[in-house]
């Protein structure tokens, strides 16, 4: 970074000076490429700070009277408004992103409930129906032929609970009855039948969070149990809540295999270790997540949500 600002230094203060000596629109035009070349190297305002008052300390040395100081430093304003703008330009594109992720991921969330209540109530609905004419079809049967009969009402049952659970996952009533701690329990349980997998969690939040968050964070930590459960190879997974003034605090760990952290640092590489999701929900919520690994030693996902934004 220290290179690119060496770099970038003197091209902006000959823009700036050009700029003072014959202010026009070609010269702010100017700035607005030195702030695009600076947003494109990864240079952030405050670099673009430095830059303006170094160059400002450069050409007010050579200023002869107050007066010709007064006058640069109101024309050279309109030169580091001008710089800044894609910052700027770039701030807004970002937030409209985050405004219509969140946007998508409440629609979503209906469109899940939507689909959970269809599950419960229809298919309940059906296998009611399906119990019926089975205990018609048993009066009619010989006593031999009954037992196999039984075998599939069991088998029908064990439907029933499994789509009762996949129900209660892709939108549990108890999150929205109960808060998030009995939710990710609940979540946690149906995970350790199918995955054999110890899960616990630790975590009492004074009161509830709002609607957003716990959504956000329920999901996130399914995203994340379902990852260890087929790539870790562990055989525990802690899941711990906390607040911290305004910051609810949620950590993942495992005791699995754990993995190279490095490539898991570069954004081409979460989409293969299924981390896309969890970047994106959490970017429309302002929120931040670490992962900490290290190949037999399992791993660690550290995700922050702000209260308030």
């Amino acid at each position: 970074m220290k290179a690119r600002l060496e770099e970038l230094g003197p091209q902006y203060t000959s823009a700036l000076q050009n700029h003072v000596d014959n202010p026009s629109e070609a010269v702010l035009h100017r700035a607005y490429q030195l702030g695009r070349k600076a947003l494109d190297d990864e240079l952030g305002v405050l670099e673009m700070a430095f830059l303006y008052h170094a160059a400002i300390l450069k050409l007010l040395s050579a200023a002869r009277t107050p007066g010709q100081s007064a006058r640069l430093l109101k024309v050279a304003e309109s030169f580091f408004i001008e710089s800044l703008a894609p910052f700027e330009m770039t701030h807004r594109a970002v937030r409209d992103a985050n405004r219509a992720l969140r946007q998508l991921n409440e629609k979503l969330e209906e469109e899940a409930k939507r689909i959970a209540t269809s599950l419960h109530e229809e298919t309940g609905q059906f296998l009611a129906c399906t119990y019926l004419a089975l205990d018609e079809i048993r009066r009619d049967l010989p006593a031999r032929y009954r037992g196999h009969l039984q075998k599939v009402r069991d088998l029908l049952e064990q439907i029933a609970e499994h789509l009762r659970q996949l129900s209660h996952e892709l939108r549990p009533t108890v999150l929205d009855d109960y808060g998030l701690v009995p939710a990710l329990e609940f979540l946690a349980g149906g995970i350790s039948k199918r995955s054999k997998l110890k899960i616990t969690v630790e975590g009492a939040p004074n009161g509830r969070f709002p609607a957003s968050v716990e959504t956000a964070i329920y999901r996130i930590v399914a995203e994340a149990l379902t990852n260890v459960s087929k790539h870790a190879r562990a055989s525990r997974v802690k899941v711990r809540l906390r607040q911290q003034a305004r910051t609810v605090h949620c950590w993942i760990t495992d005791n699995g295999i754990g993995f190279d952290n490095r490539p898991a640092r570069t954004k081409d590489k979460h989409r293969g270790l299924g981390l896309t999701g969890i970047r994106q929900r959490l970017d429309a919520m302002g929120g931040t997540f670490q992962i900490e690994s290290e190949r037999g030693h399992g791993s660690q996902i550290h995700i922050s949500i702000p209260l308030e934004r």
